[in-house]
């Protein structure tokens, strides 16, 4: 996954993540080392973060929110993520599409279909080919409304704080059309 701004079709999922990374990186006018690759830290990644730092890019790793992850791509400049890169569940691979979606980002992903029970459950659902690609539109598609409360504190929310009068809440809302972002604080009694 990547930020909204680059060409269509920059990054591919059959890459190798040093043929990404140095595609991104030619993209911003900056070389590999000035890339950082967020990776969600899981003993599944081990190659995958080898590979990446192998080419010299940055990596930041993350124990959990591989959704935040994803949305820091969003904004660089101010998260210092310029590519997500890994695997992850299904929900969370349409959750950060639609995130996407809304700031105009770009993302890959494909089912990991890897036992003949996965495959059957698949072609139960009307999934025809396992093999297939899919990108942030193919995932989330129309007009997208993404929203997320934290409700523990995270890198891109602030958890639920209870006061001695009040709960504070933080959420962050997103349209596609529109291509808003509206970041709420709100006090409830």
């Amino acid at each position: 996954a990547i930020g909204p701004g680059y060409p269509e079709g920059l990054i591919d999922i059959d890459a190798s993540p040093a043929e990404n990374l140095a595609n991104l990186a030619k993209a911003k006018g900056v070389a590999v080392s000035d890339i950082t690759a967020c990776i969600l830290d899981r003993p599944r990644h081990g190659k995958l973060i080898d590979a990446v730092r192998a080419t010299g890019a940055a990596i930041r790793l993350i124990g959990d929110g591989d959704v935040a992850g994803v949305i820091h791509t969003t904004d660089p400049d101010e998260t210092g993520i310029d590519i997500y890169l890994g695997t992850g569940g299904a929900p969370e691979g349409v959750l950060a599409a639609a995130a996407l979606r809304c700031t105009g980002g770009q993302m890959q992903g494909r089912l990991i279909l890897d036992t003949p029970e996965k495959v059957a459950r698949a072609e139960k659902m009307g999934i025809s080919d396992p093999k297939r690609v899919y990108r942030a539109q193919d995932m989330a598609r129309g007009d997208v409304l993404f929203a997320a409360t934290g409700v523990t504190d995270g890198n891109l929310l602030d958890g639920v704080k209870f006061g001695r009068t009040f709960i504070t809440t933080h959420t962050i809302v997103l349209r596609s059309s529109s291509r808003t972002v509206r970041e709420i604080k709100a006090r409830h009694q």
